[in-house]
């Protein structure tokens, strides 16, 4: 008899009260300050992370998670009885978590892993973590597992994130100097999507109300006030205002369940403190 689980990267977000209620793993990328390199979400919170980052003034580096971190698991889920494991992770345009995690199957045969490329990151990765972890838990056979994710792929999930500081997509070479200049005289506040597995810009605003009022737009126009409907509010250290679009969805969107997750330590260093992005799942 199979027993499939669910392992997703850090990057998801998906908040820990989920990831144990759906017995979803999650293996850590690395955030490195100067010469100290921390795992996100186990010895870097997002909370210590902005902090760090207002504090220091310098970006950090980011890094993939060793080959060794999920070979471990592997042969852990393995004496655990498990006879599949199915590895969702962001993006392999973005990032070479994908390729560690297809690395490691090497490693270990002890038991069978498929590695899923959810071709996104941050809470619409977690929408694919959470439906494979509720197949799994009805019993539901690894391969019938992946072709639901596929499917869900091929749809899309949508995803527009409003960056509210253009200094870290500056630094991080997203911005020549001129555009940094006059972005910033502007008061542009890019909206980002992803397309063909990339973050790349989908319109620019001025101000940072018009910006939001861009997102509400956005998921006005795409999903119906009474469908039935997974969304979610992702912040970067602006809990207390994701808390009140999180209400106002939830009066626009009656039928909807509404969560507020968050940009962490690794796709925060990209984004900047006080993004804010607005992501959809239909049922």
């Amino acid at each position: 008899m199979h027993k499939v689980a669910i392992i997703t990267d850090s990057t998801s977000y998906l908040p820990k009260n989920l990831r144990e209620q759906y017995n979803i793993r999650m293996v850590p990328l690395n955030v490195i300050f100067e010469n100290e390199s921390y795992q996100e979400e186990t010895e870097l919170t997002a909370d210590d992370f902005y902090l760090q980052v207002r504090e220091g003034g310098n970006l950090p580096k980011t890094s993939q998670p060793a080959v060794g971190l999920f070979a471990d698991l592997y042969g852990e889920l393995a004496e655990e009885g498990y006879t599949d494991a199915i590895v969702i992770t962001l993006s392999s345009e973005i990032s070479g978590t994908y390729q560690s995690a297809v690395s490691a199957k090497t490693m270990v045969d002890s038991i069978h892993v498929e590695v899923f490329d959810s071709e996104i990151s941050c809470m619409p990765q977690g929408f694919f973590a959470l439906e494979a972890a509720k197949m799994a838990a009805q019993g539901q056979a690894a391969k019938v597992i992946l072709s639901r994710l596929k499917v869900i792929r091929a749809k899309g999930i949508p995803a527009y994130f409003m960056v509210d500081d253009l200094s870290h997509l500056h630094r991080g070479g997203r911005l020549n100097s001129a555009q940094f200049f006059v972005g910033n005289l502007l008061q542009v506040k890019p909206v980002l999507q992803f397309v063909d597995k990339k973050i790349v810009p989908f319109e620019k605003i001025r101000t940072r109300k018009k910006a939001i009022k861009r997102l509400f737009e956005l998921i006005h126009e795409n999903l119906g006030k009474d469908e039935t409907a997974q969304i979610s509010v992702i912040h970067a250290n602006r809990e207390e205002e994701a808390k009140g679009y999180s209400e106002e969805l939830r009066r626009d969107f009656p039928n909807a369940e509404v969560i507020i997750t968050y940009f962490g330590p690794v796709i925060g260093t990209h984004l900047g403190e006080g993004s804010i992005g607005l992501t959809w799942i239909k049922e």
